[in-house]
C-alpha cells in the first residue's frame, strides 16, 4: 500500500499571522520504494511526517494511506489506521530503560493487538531482521547507539505496517553507523515491500534510496530518482 499526499497545505498560528509549514505539498511513495526528503531544519520536514502519519490534520489537501483518505476520518479512525498501517522510526529511540529489546517490541505488539502467543516469536524474528539476533534480552544501556536505533526500527515494523516513516535516523550516530542504518532501511523497504519516507538534513547517506526530494520553506521540489547506481 502506498502513502500519497496531494496538494497538502498546513499552517500554524504565529502571532498575528499564520506560518505556512506545508505549501501545496504532493508526494506519492509506492510499496518497495525508499524516498528521502532532504532539507534544512525548519523547512517543513517534521510537519510532512506528522501529516503523513495522520498525527496532524492538514488545512487542505488529501492524505491517502493505502488508498484510504485520512483527511475525512475521525480522530479514532485515524488512530486505528495509524496502528494498522503506519510504522514510525523516531529520531531518538526513546526506549523504556527497564525493558529488554524483545520486551520493547512485545509492548508495541500489545498496543496494536493480535495473538499474544505470537508476540515474542514475531519480536524475535524482527530483531534478527535488523541484525540483533542474540541480543534480544539486553536492556538499552547494554546496547550501542546504533543497536538502540535498530531496536527502534524493529519496533516500528511490529504488526507489519505498509508505510514506514523515518525521522532523521542518523542524527545521533557517527558516519559508519549512520550509513549502516540507512542501508538497513533500504533492505527492509525492499524485503518487506513497505512504502518508506525518510526525512533528513544530511545528504551524505543517500546511496540506498530510490528517490530524493528537496524541501525548503514548506515547499517540496519534484521528487527525482537518486543519481546513485543500484
Amino acid at each position: 500500500m502506498s502513502v500519497d499526499l496531494r496538494n497538502v497545505r498546513l499552517t500554524y498560528p504565529d502571532g498575528d499571522r499564520a506560518l505556512t509549514a506545508l505549501d501545496e505539498v504532493s508526494l506519492r511513495v509506492d510499496p518497495g520504494r525508499f524516498q528521502a526528503v532532504a532539507g534544512p531544519s525548519g523547512s517543513g520536514k517534521s510537519s510532512l511526517l506528522a501529516v503523513a502519519a495522520t498525527l496532524q490534520r492538514p488545512d487542505s489537501g488529501s492524505v491517502l494511506v493505502g488508498g484510504v483518505d485520512a483527511s475525512g476520518l475521525s480522530a479514532a479512525e485515524r488512530t486505528r489506521l495509524r496502528l494498522d498501517e503506519v510504522g514510525i522510526v523516531f529520531q531518538q529511540p526513546n526506549l523504556v530503560s527497564s525493558l529488554t529489546a524483545i520486551e520493547q517490541l512485545v509492548a508495541m505488539r500489545h498496543m496494536r493487538g493480535g495473538s499474544p502467543k505470537r508476540y515474542r516469536a514475531e519480536a524475535s524474528d524482527l530483531l534478527a531482521t535488523v541484525g540483533l539476533d542474540g541480543k534480544q534480552h539486553r536492556r538499552p544501556h547494554q546496547l550501542s547507539g546504533g543497536e538502540r536505533q535498530r531496536v527502534n526500527i524493529a519496533r516500528a515494523l511490529v504488526g507489519g505496517p505498509s508505510v514506514l516513516l523515518v525521522d532523521e535516523p542518523t542524527a545521533a550516530l557517527d558516519h559508519d553507523r549512520g550509513a549502516r542504518i540507512v542501508e538497513l532501511l533500504g533492505e527492509i523497504t525492499r524485503n518487506h515491500q513497505v512504502a518508506t519516507v525518510m526525512v533528513t538534513h544530511d545528504t551524505e547517506y543517500l546511496e540506498s534510496v530510490d528517490g530524493v526530494a528537496s524541501m525548503r520553506d514548506g515547499r517540496l521540489s519534484t521528487a527525482s530518482v537518486a543519481g546513485v547506481p543500484r
